[in-house]
């Protein structure tokens, strides 16, 4: 008899490399859930899945699925999270650019952008957006419900309002290093210097 899935159950799955450009999205499996129809027989059961995808480097996405088998749940999910896949800009390629909260009905997180060898301090459903995201450096909390699906959305309203500091100048019709600041002794920051570098 085939074990039943369990709510803590957790999968890392990657797409073959015959499908292409999307062989380096990570799949992860944050939540399955057991629902019932009651119908006239009795009750007709089926699965809900709830997905993340990313491909590691500043691109990620989210979608639901539901059949009355797990893997055709798992699929629907996966096929729904490739196609809403928003893009955040991230901070030398392994933080964020600055803090952020985000809120969904109950469901209410913070994230902090942290130095380097911080890791991602964050549990359940949100680690999983951060590392499909490709953050290497976070901390975030939860501060509401710890619904899967609130606390999901609630991750990607805070990443949504995330900015690079040349998506700013370019609102502002300013230049990179006016928005990063100069320091005290008149010098531009690091970062200043690397993003007007790069624009």
């Amino acid at each position: 008899m085939a074990r039943e899935p369990q709510r803590g159950d957790r999968r890392d799955r990657r797409t073959p490399e015959a499908e292409g450009p999307e062989s380096d999205i990570v799949e992860k499996l944050v939540h399955i859930n057991r629902v019932a129809a009651t119908v006239k027989g009795g009750r007709r059961f089926s699965f809900a899945a709830l997905m993340v995808v990313g491909d590691q480097k500043g691109r990620v996405g989210f979608g639901h699925g539901k059949a009355r088998e797990v893997p055709e749940a798992i699929r629907k999910a996966t096929e729904e999270a490739k196609k809403s896949m928003i893009r955040v800009p991230l901070r030398e390629s392994r933080t964020l650019h600055h803090d952020g909260e985000g809120r969904w009905g109950a469901g209410k997180i913070m994230i902090r952008s942290a130095p380097p060898g911080t890791g991602v301090i964050a549990g359940g459903p949100m680690r999983a957006v951060l590392e499909t995201l490709g953050v290497q450096d976070v901390v975030g909390k939860s501060k509401g419900s710890s619904n899967p699906y609130n606390m999901v959305r609630a991750t990607f309203e805070a990443l949504k309002g995330q900015s690079s500091p040349r998506q700013v100048a370019n609102k502002r019709g300013k230049k990179v290093a006016d928005i990063m600041g100069r320091r005290a002794d008149g010098a531009s920051s690091p970062e200043a210097a690397t993003e007007a570098a790069e624009s």
